[in-house]
C-alpha cells in the first residue's frame, strides 16, 4: 500500500502518524478541560446538545490540523455510520469516544483519529487525555503505547481470560440487544471474567495491550472499530466476525482476540 503524501511537510506515513498524534493530543486537551462534574440533562434533546458541544470543542481544534496534514483526504461526517467507504483517503474521527461517560464524570473516554486509504486503516491514534496515554499503530510497523511496543495476550485458553463487549449504539434494534444479552450469558459460562461497558475502543486498546483476551460486538460504527482493528492486528491479534469469517465494515458482528483464544471465542459466540 504505497504512501501518498500531500502536504510537503509530510514525507512518509510514519511522519504523518507522528504529526497526527500531536494534533490528537492537542485536541484532547480541549476535551480534558471540559471534564469534571456530571452534566445534567432532562431530555434526549438536551443530551444531544451536550454531546455535540463536546464534539465541537474537539473538532474545532482537530479538524483544521488534520486537514492541513492531508488536504485531499475526505472526512467522515457521521461517527455512528458503518459500512465501506469510497476509495481514496478518509479521516475517520471520534472526537469524544465515550462521550456519555465524559458527561457523567466517568473516566472512560478518548479522542481518536484514523486515516483510511482505499478502505484499509493505515494509521491510528487513540489518546486518553486524563491519563496522557496515547496508543498508535501504523500498518506494517506495529502498535505502540507511548512508544512502547504492544503485543496481545499469550493466555492459552478462554477459561483463563478476561473478555469484554459493548453496545454499538443506545438505540440498537431489539433483536441485536437480545443477541448481545445471550452472548454475554454464553461468555459467562466459558470465560474467566466478562466485562460490559462502553466505549468499544477502550476495550480494543486493552486487547492490543494484552490486558484482556477478546472483545466482541454486534453491529458497530467505523469510528468505534477501525482504530482497534489496526491496533489489535499490529499487536499480533486476530480480527473476524463472531462466526470466524473475515471482518469487513459491512459485517454484522465483530471479534478481536488473541490468537490462542480466538477459535474458542468463535465457538462460544456461535452457539
Amino acid at each position: 500500500m504505497p504512501a501518498a503524501p500531500r502536504n510537503p511537510a509530510v514525507t512518509s506515513d510514519a511522519d504523518l502518524l507522528a504529526q497526527t498524534e500531536t494534533a490528537v493530543r492537542t485536541a484532547g486537551a480541549a476535551l480534558r478541560d471540559r471534564f469534571g462534574d456530571v452534566v445534567p440533562y432532562g431530555s434526549f434533546d438536551e443530551l444531544m446538545r451536550a454531546l455535540a458541544a463536546n464534539d465541537d470543542a474537539v473538532l474545532d481544534v482537530l479538524r483544521p490540523r488534520l486537514t492541513d496534514l492531508r488536504p485531499d483526504a475526505r472526512w467522515v461526517e457521521e461517527e455512528l455510520d458503518g459500512g465501506a467507504l469510497p476509495d481514496g483517503e478518509w479521516w475517520v474521527v471520534d472526537p469524544a469516544e465515550g462521550n456519555v461517560n465524559h458527561l457523567h464524570g466517568l473516566s472512560d473516554w478518548a479522542v481518536t483519529a484514523t486515516l483510511v486509504r482505499d478502505n484499509q486503516p493505515v494509521l491510528t491514534v487513540v489518546h486518553l487525555p486524563l491519563t496522557g496515554e496515547t496508543y498508535t499503530a501504523l500498518v506494517g510497523a506495529g502498535a505502540h503505547l507511548d512508544g512502547r511496543p504492544l503485543h496481545v495476550s499469550r493466555t492459552p485458553e478462554l477459561g483463563l481470560g478476561i473478555v469484554a463487549t459493548s453496545q454499538a449504539r443506545p438505540d440498537e434494534d431489539e433483536k441485536v440487544v437480545r443477541r448481545v444479552g445471550a452472548s454475554i450469558t454464553e461468555m459467562l459460562v466459558d470465560a474467566l471474567v466478562v466485562r460490559t461497558s462502553v466505549p468499544a475502543t477502550l476495550h480494543l486498546v486493552n486487547v492490543a495491550a494484552g490486558r484482556i483476551e477478546a472483545f466482541w460486538q454486534f453491529a458497530g460504527a467505523r469510528a468505534d472499530l477501525l482504530p482497534g482493528v489496526l491496533l489489535v492486528t499490529e499487536a499480533g491479534g486476530r480480527i473476524s466476525d463472531v462466526e470466524g469469517r473475515p471482518w469487513t465494515p459491512q459485517s454484522e458482528s465483530f471479534l478481536a482476540a488473541a490468537p490462542a483464544v480466538h477459535a474458542a471465542a468463535v465457538a462460544t459466540l456461535s452457539r
